[in-house]
């Protein structure tokens, strides 16, 4: 969420990073002339308690005086004044109301650097911040030669008889499955792995999150108000919780409201939990197996930094996602995304796109966005400096891999001619040895 007050200090820098993101036509002078409105209803407001106030001491005077007649004129003044200050609260309220509302529905600013574009096909290629093609390519495993046609992962489970999306869809609709023995194994195994990677090689701490959030922490990481649809909400109490549609949420918002010391700075943690979308605006996309589910497993990375460390901190986190996909052994491109392709809360994105020999195509399987401080001032998470300045802390955060990407990475990379899936060397202790999913181990 954005600084009022900065906006009326930067309106041309404000009306230029709007103009850049996809759709995106609100201007400056909107919003100030809203903040005017309100600042107008405020100062009529205060008027007319200043009026109040010095009126009670003009009564007190008055009686004092045995001027009663004086008196009474002063109250009925007084009387008077009360409804009107009753209606200028009502006024501020609605007017502080309107301005945050409108605040909370714009979407963060692109950092100097971002691609500009309408949509996907304005991302760029992106080699980290060397830009050597050749320094990338060397880090990445290479494409899997097969001297057969590839099928796709719902192809090749199905035929297992470990892959069912008819159970699935009888017991809860479309966008689910039902995965049975060694690929349900698969997939958990692949969960474990990537979570102890971050957890013991890059230095992140393990939380066990709640999957059920309040509207204020959906709003802290901005998936309210703009994204209410692709939610899944359930009734508690007089109100209700959402289902989380990643656990970006309830990391984040690990350090809502508080003032961390800058010393305990850099916090990074990590969880793997179930994500949960009703995938809203995407009928008709991916309706066939697995990349576009109701209910997913993902590990989620975040970190909470310093403004001045934001930017490494970024490209760090791009590097965990990274050695995910380089231990599994899976060809990937890093793409920088676009203004217009960009998250909401998002300044700066690098996809990670796993190649699918299935589908012959790069898929996301991964996306790492730096947020500067606009998630934390809706959150109002704070640091204070040894000096003892205060300052917003910045977030980041980064799949580090969507889990059931990842099974289908794996399924169609390493599928054999006979329709059997070997077990990549990285998974096969979490496999209790097993080399291969449908021939011989």
């Amino acid at each position: 969420m954005f600084d009022i007050k900065w906006i009326r200090a930067n309106a041309e820098a404000f009306d230029r990073g709007m103009a850049r993101r996809k759709g995106e036509a609100r201007r400056a002078a909107d919003l100030l002339a809203l903040d005017d409105a309100r600042k107008a209803v405020i100062a009529t407001l205060q008027d007319a308690q200043e009026r109040r106030n010095a009126l009670s001491k003009e009564i007190g005077q008055a009686k004092a005086q045995k001027d009663e007649a004086r008196a009474q004129a002063l109250m009925a003044e007084v009387a008077a004044l009360k409804d009107t200050i009753q209606q200028g609260e009502k006024q501020e309220r609605e007017a502080d109301a309107a301005l945050r509302d409108m605040l909370a529905a714009l979407p963060n600013l692109p950092l100097e650097g971002v691609p500009d574009g309408a949509d996907e096909t304005g991302n760029q290629p992106y080699f980290g911040p060397n830009g050597s093609e050749t320094t990338a390519a060397a880090s990445r495993p290479a494409k899997p030669e097969l001297s057969f046609a590839p099928r796709q992962h719902f192809e090749l489970g199905e035929a297992l008889g470990q892959m069912d999306f008819e159970v699935a869809a009888k017991i809860s609709g479309a966008r689910f499955v039902v995965l049975k023995s060694h690929l349900a194994r698969l997939e958990r195994a692949i969960g474990q792995f990537m979570l102890d990677l971050h957890v013991d090689q890059h230095g992140y701490t393990e939380v066990q999150p709640p999957l059920l959030v309040r509207d204020e922490a959906l709003l802290g990481t901005g998936q309210l108000p703009k994204f209410e649809d692709d939610l899944f909400f359930t009734p508690h109490g007089d109100g209700r919780l959402a289902l989380i549609p990643t656990a970006e949420v309830p990391l984040t918002n690990l350090v809502r409201e508080s003032i961390v010391a800058e010393a305990e700075l850099p916090l990074r943690f990590a969880a793997l939990t179930p994500c949960f979308r009703s995938e809203a605006g995407s009928a008709g996309r991916d309706t066939r197996g697995m990349l576009r589910q109701h209910q997913f497993n993902k590990v989620e990375m975040v970190s909470i930094t310093t403004p001045e460390a934001s930017i490494d901190e970024h490209e760090r986190m791009l590097g965990c996602a990274e050695a995910v996909l380089q231990k599994l052994g899976i060809h990937y491109r890093v793409m920088a995304l676009c203004t217009g392709d960009m998250g909401f809360g998002a300044q700066k994105t690098y996809d990670i796109e796993a190649w699918l020999p299935g589908q012959d195509t790069y898929r996301e399987i991964s996306s790492v966005s730096v947020c500067g401080d606009f998630q934390a001032r809706r959150m109002d998470a704070r640091y204070r400096t040894a000096e003892g300045k205060m300052g917003y802390v910045h977030t980041l955060n980064g799949s580090g891999v969507a889990v059931g990407r990842a099974l289908i990475a794996v399924m169609e990379n390493y599928q054999q001619e006979d329709g059997s899936i070997a077990v990549p060397a990285v998974l096969q202790p979490y496999m209790g040895g097993l080399t291969s999913i449908g021939g011989r181990s």
